[in-house]
């Protein structure tokens, strides 16, 4: 993809469609929803980070090192099984896991000032079309060669669709799949949900993918073969029009810039003795964090633990 010194590496770029952007290795988009929940960070077992709504019926658990790395799930109370259950793969970007936990935010906070049991438990709804009309409005389209008992839903590029399966029976079992990107393990993002998820929940979610605003990876995270896919415009040379209509949160290569800028200023403005020295360590932490990010890339598709916020099971 690129070579370990190419300095376009670590260039911030807007990708679009977003679906096809993949994972950025953090789920800072996805938390910041329920930043304002419990956090509770595990050592041990597979799930690392798991967020609850206050009362524990809502269950958001983050699994750093698996393939499905996101599981989201909501029960009657704190002791009960899921009543469903949502998982998002390693590949799928966290601004998507955004528009389900966005949503589960506002069905509780409507539950707890009504007094009822919440939105995130009244199980789908009939017809299927209220599930895909974020994704029809958008001009997606339904695909004729669907086997039978099955709708799919296709988006104009043919690279993204949602899949709904109406075969079958049992409430643990996957009736929708949301997927983007060719057949793959680094390539094909898939969310998928169990037969008793809410029908709003899910439109929720293909909203986010529905929609056309760009997000902003490193070069390096947009896998290789996907490349030709998707379009990358340099962060740094977007007019400052572009930048207003998508609004986003400083990167963490942001704010280490500006930390050592102003390290850099204070220094400055001090006693000559006491400037040389700050100046020479804001640089000299600069300069290690650049080394440290050149010589010991962390891999595209690894996960890490949101920083602000405490096998493919098909192929199309």
């Amino acid at each position: 993809m690129h070579a370990p010194d190419d300095p376009t590496r670590y260039q911030e770029v807007l990708v679009s469609p977003m679906y096809l952007a993949g994972s950025n290795g953090t789920g800072e988009a996805g938390f910041a929803p329920v930043a304002h929940w419990p956090h509770q960070y595990l050592d041990e077992g597979p799930c690392q980070l798991l967020v609850t709504s206050p009362d524990q019926r809502i269950r958001i658990g983050w699994f750093g090192d698996d393939f499905e790395l996101w599981k989201i799930s909501a029960a009657e109370d704190a002791f009960s099984a899921p009543r469903w259950t949502a998982t998002f793969n390693h590949v799928t970007p966290a601004e998507i896991v955004a528009g389900l936990t966005a949503a589960l935010v506002q069905d509780y906070d409507e539950a707890i000032a009504s007094d009822t049991p919440g939105r995130f438990l009244t199980g789908p709804t009939v017809p299927w079309r209220d599930t895909v009309r974020p994704l029809t409005d958008a001009g997606w389209n339904p695909d004729g060669a669907a086997e039978l008992g099955t709708v799919e839903i296709i988006a104009p590029d043919d690279q993204a669709g949602i899949l709904i399966d109406r075969r079958g029976y049992g409430s643990d079992r996957t009736t929708v799949e949301l997927w983007a990107g060719p057949p793959g393990w680094g390539t094909r993002a898939e969310a998928t949900f169990t037969a008793r998820a809410p029908s709003h929940l899910i439109a929720a979610t293909a909203a986010v993918m529905a929609k056309s605003t760009p997000v902003v990876r490193e070069r390096h995270q947009v896998d290789r073969r996907m490349q030709h896919l998707v379009t990358m415009t340099p962060v740094a040379s977007a007019t400052p029009i572009a930048e207003a209509q998508v609004p986003r949160a400083p990167t963490p290569l942001d704010v280490r810039r500006t930390a050592v800028t102003q390290a850099v200023h204070r220094a400055a403005r001090a006693s000559r003795t006491a400037a040389d020295l700050r100046v020479m360590a804001a640089q000299s932490r600069s300069t290690g964090a650049a080394q440290k990010r050149t010589g010991h890339p962390a891999p595209a598709t690894s996960a890490r633990l949101p920083a602000s916020s405490p096998t493919p099971r098909r192929g199309r």
